[in-house]
């Protein structure tokens, strides 16, 4: 079946079941259709057609959700902006070749047109959606994915769901629609939602692990931060979460006593999945293989996901990967080989199960998100009071060392600005610490490692104000 057809058909089966909440706002299948293709009617009269870029700068509304089906409808290529980028990635992103881009000041005008039937017109080999990620200069990378992928993908066309992704689809009747549209995960699971015929609920009041029990949430995604968070909070505060089904937590690793710990006060209602952005979802472990005792694992290749693990890298090859990155073929020269994606991160498969054992790139994921350490790293050195610097980012939080131009002391705050200005406040580091001389490795390169070690045994590294990222990114 054709993407997104499969949403389609499922939209209309029972058709006046609610779709989406929104607050007070109740939306059927057939409201949330007839919206969708008055959304495509009003873009096909700007101009949008097979093959054109739309963004999507919207926040999650149910008018939001209709406009990327309506583009998906008419064939268009894709691009979902999240929040945090900076306002020269911004630059970067929104003048590669867009035709429209959508706000939500936008949208009711969009949507001021007449029904007009939902045919889709795209092709298998054009490029659906593309999805940004960081990138090593600086500026971020888009992974192209085809129309064909997404008709493939393990989420999107329920006739290949393996029985893990059949199991958390029966778990989505409420599943909780928050963060950003622009998120390939939160698209993914959403689907699992629409397809299962649940409702998706977009809450006014965003408070975890409150809303779960406020909403009587049955299935929700979730990054590994705002899970500590949430574990950290229930320790204290106990609540009901009697109806949450399936809770699949993504984005980084995850701490095996906290993974546990998970299992324990949430229930056993735990996924745990790894893939990236290049990839899609690649492995899960599933909550009965959790209660099992796999704490250290992220879990068995999907069923249609192949991994190889060569000289300790992990190799991947599904058929929802991207196509390329995004007209950037040297990058993508380095990451598609021979039909496969060098994933750079460092692994081992035993008894099936993939385990992690560390990263090929210096990169570390903050609110769900891969951020670079080397463009940091550039700008911070750029200050005029900076020699050399530093970072590094153990459990999902960035930390910067600085050593300053002799006779020098610069601004904390200032370098925080700085970083926030040119790279986006994901990328600002939640402490910079000043020091004389950094360790040298036996290779001869900086021992970041042996930095972090000596800075947890010495002195309070130093906070930098309002760098701490939110959890509900």
């Amino acid at each position: 079946m054709s993407f997104p057809d499969a949403v389609f058909a499922a939209l209309r089966t029972d058709p006046s079941k609610i779709a989406v909440e929104h607050g007070q706002r109740a939306v059927t299948k057939t409201e949330l259709l007839n919206l969708t293709s008055r959304i495509a009617a009003g873009m096909r009269a700007a101009g949008v057609k097979r093959g054109s870029g739309v963004a999507m700068t919207t926040e999650v509304t149910p008018e939001a959700l209709a406009a990327y089906l309506a583009a998906w409808a008419l064939g268009a290529r894709v691009v979902g902006v999240r929040p945090g980028f900076s306002a020269k990635q911004l630059d970067h992103i929104l003048g590669d070749g867009l035709d429209l881009i959508v706000t939500d000041a936008k949208l009711p005008a969009l949507a001021d047109t007449e029904d007009e039937p939902l045919i889709l017109t795209s092709r298998p080999d054009q490029v659906a959606r593309l999805v940004y990620t960081s990138g090593s200069t600086g500026l971020p990378k888009a992974c192209a994915q085809t129309y064909q992928a997404l008709a493939d993908h393990y989420t999107w066309n329920p006739d290949t769901w393996d029985a893990p992704t059949a199991a958390m689809a029966a778990a989505c009747d409420r599943f909780l629609l928050f963060g950003s549209l622009a998120s390939a995960v939160v698209q993914d699971f959403l689907a699992l939602c629409l397809l299962h015929g649940g409702t998706a609920v977009i809450p006014t009041r965003l408070k975890f692990p409150d809303v779960l029990a406020e909403e009587q949430i049955s299935f929700s995604i979730m990054n590994v931060p705002r899970l500590y968070a949430m574990l950290d909070s229930l320790r204290d505060n106990p609540l009901d979460l009697s109806s949450l089904r399936g809770m699949l937590v993504a984005g980084s690793p995850l701490a095996p006593h906290r993974l546990q710990e998970a299992m324990e006060r949430i229930g056993p209602v735990i996924y745990h999945q790894y893939g990236q952005s290049e990839t899609g979802g690649l492995t899960i472990t599933t909550p009965a293989e959790i209660a099992a005792g796999r704490l250290d694992t992220v879990g068995k290749p999907h069923q249609r996901a192949e991994i190889e693990v060569r000289d300790g890298e992990i190799w991947a090859r599904t058929p929802w990967m991207m196509r390329d990155y995004w007209e950037n073929p040297s990058e993508t020269q380095e990451v598609v080989v021979d039909g496969w994606i060098r994933t750079r991160d460092l692994g081992e498969l035993r008894d099936g199960y993939l385990h992690l054992t560390g990263r090929a790139r210096d990169v570390v994921i903050v609110n769900g998100y891969p951020v670079y350490a080397g463009p940091i790293e550039r700008v911070l050195a750029g200050h005029a009071d900076v020699d050399q610097a530093y970072v590094v980012g153990p459990e999902e939080v960035l930390h910067a060392f600085v050593i300053p131009m002799p006779g020098r002391e610069p601004s904390r705050a200032e370098l925080s600005t700085l970083v926030r200005d040119e790279l986006g406040p994901d990328s600002v580091p939640a402490t910079i610490t000043f020091i004389d001389s950094v360790p040298v490795a036996p290779s001869g390169k900086p021992d970041k490692a042996a930095l972090l070690r000596r800075d947890r045994s010495g002195p309070a590294p130093q906070l930098v104000t309002g760098s701490q990222h939110s959890l509900d990114t």
